[in-house]
């Protein structure tokens, strides 16, 4: 797999976390294609029995009310960079180890279930917000895809460059969502619009922006995410 590094900038905040960064984590620890329509129909039959066995062990986050939504606390970090993507023209690329690679229009995403939640975002650097984010169960475009059972890891790349990975436990929580939508307002630019990940089970900098491309893997590459190879913690769940 060729991952494109992002060409970022550090910021002093940014330099200052990295050096820090293993007090930081201790603190943060307490705290309508023929093609979909055909396959849409599956996203509720079990994969195979170790993906059904992961399903059925997923345990929620609790969740907050509408009226604990924190609007203004959800900081953006753009390095300096947003990312010019037409919405017309994007294609959520599914590849790697599947049955059944896709590629995705924003359309074909929103005919899928629609899914909202209102959790706390919490970043590494010492914020956190509560936001409700909406969008598609990350686990409905896996039983789309149908992977091969020996998969154990997901990559995402973005439009900006940017990649992580994650463990396929945590991409199948029932929690865990390609958002478009945030506050119950379309998801903006920056925030990561067309598509970003959002969960309550990651630390921020897993929840990757303009996720162009989902890639299925049996095991990690030497580049496991951007900031995991700075030296950030890898798993960095919650």
């Amino acid at each position: 797999m060729n991952l494109i590094i992002p060409k970022r900038i550090l910021s002093r905040r940014n330099f200052l976390q990295l050096s820090g960064l293993s007090g930081v984590s201790l603190l943060m620890g307490g705290c309508g294609t023929n093609l979909l329509s055909n396959n849409v129909g599956q996203i509720f039959q079990p994969l195979n029995q170790t993906f059904e066995e992961l399903l059925l062990s997923q345990k929620p986050v609790p969740e907050f009310s509408i009226s604990e939504i924190e609007p203004e606390k959800l900081l953006v970090n753009s390095f300096n960079f947003t990312p010019k993507i037409d919405p017309a023209l994007f294609r959520l690329k599914i590849n790697g180890e599947v049955d059944k690679p896709m590629q995705l229009k924003m359309e074909d995403i929103q005919k899928l279930p629609l899914t909202t939640m209102v959790i706390r975002h919490v970043c590494v650097e010492g914020w956190a917000a509560i936001v409700q984010w909406g969008g598609v169960q990350l686990k409905d475009l896996v039983a789309l895809v149908q992977p091969k059972s020996k998969v154990r890891y997901v990559y995402f790349k973005s439009a900006d460059g940017y990649y992580e990975s994650w463990d396929i436990a945590s991409v199948i929580h029932p929690q865990t969502l390609m958002a478009y939508q945030k506050n119950g307002e379309p998801l903006s630019v920056e925030n990561g619009a067309p598509l970003r990940l959002a969960s309550p089970i990651k630390l921020g900098y897993k929840l990757s922006k303009w996720v162009d491309q989902i890639t299925f893997t049996s095991s990690l590459f030497s580049n496991k995410g951007y900031w995991e190879d700075q030296g950030y913690d890898w798993f960095a769940g919650l």
